[in-house]
């Protein structure tokens, strides 16, 4: 990591906080809040390797040395701001189906990267990871936390005798989105309704077929083949 500035400047950094963490009587929501739209604002503007703790400081309202204290350096500062991104209230949809809520899964994915208005910050993330140690932990704890949260389509879908109780969540959700990422980061090719469907579909054959069983159920029991 390339750092901007001199931390020695602003007195002797602390450790970075690890995601998650808080220092005790320390920053305040409002204060990460103005850091952490400074820092995705620095990313669209200029990227990973132009943020500078100056700019942050600059369009926060934060003296630098309060940044260099708290969050060490640039990682330290775009980890913490996709830390706070995974603190939000989002949850996976329910449309009362299994077919339904992978669909659904899909397109908001293929949206949220295809939308002007809403694909820079987390584009910009994703690139930071690629040159980043501290910015790919962070991305992908806020990814684990995401998949974590789709653990309840799956439950529903067993619930309604449309799975195997034994099917792996993560694993099934990761074969949604997995085609568009592909074509999103890696093949650059265009990313429409169509392949989300696609997409959808292709995962949802394979849950059926068992693709996603593990050996046990969530409990740690041993799981009959066949719906629950």
């Amino acid at each position: 990591m390339n750092e901007q500035g001199n931390a020695s400047t602003a007195g002797t950094p602390t450790a970075p906080l690890a995601p998650g963490t808080r220092r005790p009587g320390g920053r305040t929501a409002r204060t990460r809040a103005a850091v952490r739209d400074a820092v995705l604002t620095g990313l669209v503007e200029h990227g990973y390797p132009g943020l500078t703790v100056e700019y942050v400081a600059e369009h926060a309202g934060i003296h630098k040395t309060t940044l260099y204290r708290r969050w060490e350096n640039i990682e330290g500062l775009v980890a913490d701001a996709l830390d706070l991104a995974g603190e939000d209230s989002w949850a996976p949809p329910d449309t009362g189906s299994l077919e339904g809520d992978l669909r659904a899964l899909a397109h908001t994915t293929a949206e949220s990267f295809t939308t002007p208005a809403t694909a820079a910050a987390p584009t910009a993330f994703i690139a930071a990871a690629f040159q980043s140690k501290r910015a790919a932990e962070a991305l992908n704890a806020f990814y684990a936390g995401r998949f974590a949260r789709c653990e309840a389509i799956v439950a529903r879908a067993v619930a309604r005798h449309e799975l195997d109780r034994r099917t792996d969540a993560g694993a099934l959700v990761r074969a949604v989105v997995s085609p568009l990422f592909l074509r999103l980061f890696i093949t650059r090719e265009p990313v429409d309704g169509e392949l989300a469907d696609r997409s959808a579909a292709a995962a949802l054959a394979a849950a059926r077929a068992g693709v996603f069983d593990t050996a046990t159920a969530p409990d740690g029991t041993d799981a009959p083949a066949g719906p629950a």
